[in-house]
């Protein structure tokens, strides 16, 4: 049965998404794309009539929305016939647009926790202040909530639960590994929402180990990966929002998260970071406006959808997970390579977007085939992973297991 989609938001990310909505159309019905700037979204549209994305003749149309309105989100809902809203705005609105859900009945999807403006890193885990605080809502109306379902977070839950079903009898670690071994030619810039990059490292770096919160600064412990395609490549321990939820899910395992970077990257962030200009907190400037600095950098680099056409080079994200199978020592290492260069000739984004775009309509196809359809709040792991990959794998993100030094492609 077709299920309308409405998509809220209008950048990178969503242009992916309403790419993949609309090759898949014959499954998802009828495609809106809102935000608070309709013409960002024409521009979606744009793209996707160009690149031929769009195979029926089912209604693609957008409208403007403030996000952060529940009442307006809900009236948009009712209005486009949507069951399925895949929330790829900012991580500002999530709430609003999830309670816009619960009111409504329709399906909700989005690809990073909750945050406040005002705040950074607060208590983990982190979805406990505020998405789980919608479960009993959730199950009480039969809302189906669908967590972090970008690739971290999202298909990596996904990759752990699969690893830890299909090779182990018992997990003791979980490590996530994204590489981004791309280039955008540019001096500096982000790969997505700078404002929302920035309070990923400026915060207090969280990660589950021996049973606790383990607390760490920002680059304080980096790891040398050796990883299929990319080759080595150094990644620090980072705070993420998949830990949050594997943490609870896996408590016996230590899960962190490692994210790459070059030592151009950490050399301009620690300069703008120890000046003060990424903060989130307001400034008064001598002549009395009051800015808030962090806000002020994003307005001054580049926007990330423009990075695309000059991209090149890959990414390469995974889990390697760690435990005990048939009473010996064992691990597994399941992970994508994606290329710059191909997901911006399919749908005109740079790769970081697309691998962060395709999974919410995976999951979106799978809420209108009824297997992930359930009818309460989950987080990825909490589902059958199997289906999950097998679609995902279809609709242009592979996966791979690299097990006793040989890799294969599974789905």
């Amino acid at each position: 049965m077709k299920k309308n989609v409405l998509i809220i938001g209008a950048g990178g990310v969503a242009q992916v998404v309403a790419h993949k909505c609309a090759q898949n159309a014959d499954l998802l019905g009828d495609i809106h794309i809102a935000s608070r700037t309709q013409a960002k979204c024409e521009q979606i549209l744009a793209s996707v009539r160009e690149k031929g994305s769009h195979k029926t003749d089912g209604a693609l149309e957008t409208h403007a929305v403030d996000a952060t309105d529940s009442a307006a989100v809900a009236a948009l809902i009712e209005e486009t016939g949507a069951q399925i809203v895949i929330n790829v705005a900012s991580s500002f609105v999530n709430m609003h647009v999830l309670e816009a859900c619960i009111e409504t009945g329709a399906a909700y999807i989005d690809t990073a926790i909750h945050e406040e403006p005002d705040k950074i890193c607060e208590t983990p885990p982190w979805y406990a202040n505020y998405e789980w605080k919608r479960k009993e809502s959730c199950a009480r109306k039969g809302v189906t909530a669908i967590l972090g379902a970008g690739f971290d977070p999202g298909v990596v839950n996904a990759y752990a639960r699969f690893a830890i079903d299909e090779y182990l009898d018992e997990v003791t670690s979980i490590d996530i590994v994204d590489i981004n071994a791309g280039s955008h030619g540019r001096y500096f810039a982000t790969n997505f929402d700078p404002e929302i990059n920035f309070r990923e490292f400026t915060g207090t770096v969280y990660s589950w180990q021996q049973g606790e919160w383990q607390e760490n600064e920002m680059f304080e412990i980096g790891h040398d990966w050796d990883l299929p395609v990319v080759g080595t490549q150094r990644a620090y321990l980072s705070g993420h929002d998949e830990v949050h939820s594997l943490a609870t899910n896996y408590p016996d395992a230590d899960v962190r998260f490692w994210m790459g970077f070059g030592e151009h990257y950490i050399n301009v962030f620690t300069v703008l970071k120890n000046i003060g200009l990424l903060s989130e907190q307001p400034v008064t400037l001598a002549e009395g406006q009051e800015v808030v600095p962090l806000k002020v950098v994003k307005a001054c680099l580049p926007d990330p959808s423009s990075l695309a056409p000059d991209y090149t080079g890959k990414t390469c994200i995974g889990d390697l997970v760690k435990g005990i199978n048939n009473g010996e020592p064992a691990e597994v290492f399941v992970y994508n390579v994606a290329d710059h260069e191909e997901a911006y000739a399919e749908v005109g984004s740079q790769g970081i977007s697309y691998t962060a775009g395709v999974p919410p309509v995976a999951a979106a196809m799978l809420i209108a085939t009824g297997e992930w359809d359930a009818r309460e709040m989950r987080n990825v792991e909490e589902l059958d992973p199997k289906p999950f990959l097998e679609v995902l794998g279809r609709i242009g993100l592979g996966t791979w297991v690299r097990r006793n030094g040989s890799d294969e492609r599974l789905y």
